[in-house]
């Protein structure tokens, strides 16, 4: 009878501790961010309205010279004091014409043909830009293009005091305790259908993992696009799902993440002092 006591407390202790790691985004199974880049009109006219008609928030990463932002800044300051979050994605979105299929790469904004120096100072006037849009501080960054370097040489160094975090392009979901705030992986849309989006979504709840989404067009007005019905039918499962799934600004899961603590409240040893 002791043995079977000991045996079903061990059981219990071990569920305890299994819900609490299944459990670590904000005592949800997963998290997810959508992100959408470069300052296209259809965030505005497309992607927000449909985040705000499920009540979630977006991260939004925006470059200077797009006319998306700066033909409509008066949209982007209402989209940004109702919770959306607005990112840097550097002035004129540079990125190495070497790589094939870059031909939309000019020489001017070729980052073979930058120093650190000079990306450093183009990201942080983008960030005074933006402060004057939202009058915020604290911000995320994402990589045009996913690159990391300038001729070989990483430039997050020269950057990391104004940013959070940076989303980079690589290909991952990740657990809340293996993150690498300098360049947090995604997963790239273009074309998907909504059922394949949703996969997605799944796979997260059932790995315990976080899941950003990165979106360029939705409806049109880009090259990488994917059907408005199929933006609505994701956004549609979140929400049906929300009692599982952390939907939030990239900003708000990266700080999260920077504070959680990996030891389970639930099995913390009782009265007995930390060292």
């Amino acid at each position: 009878m002791k043995i079977k006591f000991i045996l079903t407390g061990c059981l219990a202790l071990i569920s305890l501790f299994g819900n609490a790691q299944d459990r670590v985004w904000k005592n949800k199974k997963c998290a997810v961010s959508l992100t959408y880049d470069d300052a296209l009109n259809v965030d505005l006219d497309h992607a927000i309205p449909a985040l705000d008609s499920a009540g979630f928030k977006g991260t939004f990463y925006l470059s200077g010279y797009s006319q998306g932002l700066t033909n409509r800044i008066p949209e982007w300051r209402t989209a940004a004091a109702n919770g959306h979050e607005l990112g840097n994605h550097t002035l004129f979105h540079p990125c190495a014409g070497k790589p094939t299929g870059r031909s939309f790469v000019v020489p001017e904004y070729d980052l073979n043909n930058y120093t650190v120096k000079r990306i450093a100072d183009e990201v942080k006037m983008t960030n005074a830009l933006l402060k004057s849009v939202d009058g915020k501080t604290k911000r995320t960054f994402a990589y045009p293009c996913g690159d990391t370097d300038v001729n070989g040489v990483p430039y997050y160094d020269a950057i990391k005091s104004e940013f959070v975090a940076a989303r980079g392009t690589r290909t991952e979901m990740l657990k809340i305790n293996n993150m690498n705030m300098a360049d947090v992986g995604c997963y790239l849309v273009n074309g998907q259908t909504g059922d394949q989006l949703i996969s997605l979504v799944k796979k997260a709840m059932e790995t315990n993992t976080l899941l950003v989404f990165l979106f360029h067009g939705v409806g049109g007005e880009h090259s990488l696009n994917v059907s408005r019905k199929a933006h609505s039918e994701l956004v549609q499962f979140l929400k049906q799902n929300e009692k599982d799934i952390w939907v939030a600004p990239f900003m708000d899961i990266a700080e999260y993440a920077q504070s959680f603590d990996n030891t389970p409240k639930a099995v913390k040893p009782a009265n007995k002092k930390q060292k």
